[in-house]
């Protein structure tokens, strides 16, 4: 069995990790690391939840405590791109635990956060940032800080920066780090875009593949329940009664529709909590330290929250909508089983999402079990609202009973919405927004 030691890392190191629960490595761990120790470009590839932060983490702080020296004011001796601010926060936490006992000093830069302050930081120098690509871009034209010694380059959730558009922050970020660098490239799929990234900025480097491409965490039990649009809350409300104090992340597709339904959610007396771009990084921080203390029994997330969130214990995850980006159906149900955990992950499919259903059944490569309702006939998925449109009537209001399993029969029509409707601080409840 390969153990930490195994691999070659320094005995501070390894004191810093007896402190902390990691006592094995994990497989991207154990085939990663090697590699990065040599000063080996990488592409790694694995499911979310599978210690990917230690696996480029832990040999980079080894290979930077070789230096021997502090950083000069304003330099970076080691960058780590991320694409949220949540990711980000929770990968310089992680790193920073490992240099426990160390000098390696871990600095942090997102947006939604005082430039000032951020760029008083920076001015000492720092071994180790870890930031979102506009933030640092920000502080690049400001002259905050310099990446002219930058012999480090971390790309994480790679897959999940080209789909938020981050192509074009990279390359201006690239052309201020030196050619002469070490580049690791990690993320849990692999579209073309992916490969194109790594034959740009990676030099011959070492692919690492502990998991088939797109495949989700083998212990998430997943299940899909067709139902109309506008039953969906409370189809929602009967799961989450099902399951009494576990954790649960609820996803939907847009900021609105997301705030909304939390509010509904709290005004039937469930402890829930939302996180969107709308929501400043505070609110955004305070909301899942009270989700991960148990303060918060429901999360009600857009995609922000979908990738790299370690919350070990969350036991549910409900697509509320489905994603248009069927990657982002892996990345969504890969917050529940993690750490060899066992999790579930159901999908709410109402007709105008039959598209996005097949889409993910294509990339998966599999059917999704059906646990409750039938297949949307032709007719029906004909006349639902198609895309730009509003897809469906608001959830019901407290006088309907919950959905039950067994959903609309197939070929059924989505329902009209009933006259009482929830309301949730003066507003109707959650209506499908038509822009995200």
């Amino acid at each position: 069995m390969t153990t930490f030691a195994d691999l070659g890392l320094s005995e501070t190191l390894l004191k810093a990790l007896s402190h902390t629960k990691l006592t094995t490595p994990t497989p991207i761990q154990a085939q990663a690391i090697p590699h990065i120790m040599k000063g080996s470009d990488l592409m790694g590839l694995a499911q979310t939840g599978t210690g990917k932060t230690a696996a480029f983490g832990l040999p980079l702080l080894h290979r930077l405590l070789e230096l021997q020296h502090p950083p000069g004011p304003r330099h970076v001796r080691a960058l780590i791109l991320a694409p949220t601010r949540e990711l980000v926060t929770q990968i310089s936490d992680n790193i920073t635990i490992f240099t426990k006992g160390t000098p390696t000093k871990v600095t942090t830069v997102v947006g939604g956060a005082s430039i000032f302050r951020q760029s008083e930081r920076l001015a000492r120098g720092t071994d180790v940032l870890v930031a979102t690509p506009g933030r640092l871009i920000d502080l690049l034209e400001r002259g905050a800080v310099s990446l002219e010694k930058c012999g480090y380059l971390v790309l994480d959730e790679a897959d999940h920066m080209l789909d938020m558009g981050f192509i074009h922050s990279l390359r201006k970020i690239a052309k201020h780090i030196p050619l002469k660098r070490q580049t690791m490239l990690f993320s849990a799929t692999m579209p073309k875009d992916i490969e194109e990234l790594a034959q740009t900025y990676l030099r011959d480097p070492v692919k690492v593949q502990v998991s088939t491409a797109n495949k989700p965490a083998d212990k998430v039990t997943q299940g899909v329940h067709y139902t109309p649009q506008g039953d969906k809350a409370r189809l929602l409300e009967g799961y989450l009664k099902e399951h009494p104090g576990e954790r649960s992340i609820v996803f939907g597709r847009t900021k609105h529709g997301s705030e909304k339904l939390m509010k509904l959610l709290v005004s039937w007396g469930f402890s829930a909590g939302s996180i969107h771009g709308n929501k400043s990084q505070n609110q955004r921080d305070r909301t899942l330290q009270e989700f991960r203390t148990g303060a918060l029994q429901v999360l009600v997330a857009t995609d922000v929250a979908a990738r790299g969130i370690d919350i070990p214990d969350v036991r549910h995850v409900y697509n509320y909508d489905l994603p248009n980006v069927p990657e982002n159906y892996v990345h969504r149900i890969g917050r529940t089983a993690r750490a060899g955990a066992e999790g579930r992950a159901m999908a709410f499919c109402a007709p105008a999402e039959m598209g996005e259903l097949r889409d993910i059944e294509k990339l998966l490569k599999t059917t999704i079990p059906v646990m409750g309702g039938a297949p949307w006939a032709a007719d029906a998925i004909a006349a639902a609202p198609k895309p730009g449109q509003n897809r469906g009537g608001r959830p019901q209001g407290r006088g309907r009973a919950p959905a039950k399993a067994g959903g609309a029969p197939a070929g059924a029509k989505p329902k009209s919405r009933p006259a009482a409707q929830a309301k949730v601080g003066g507003a109707s409840a959650p209506r499908r927004p038509r822009s995200r």
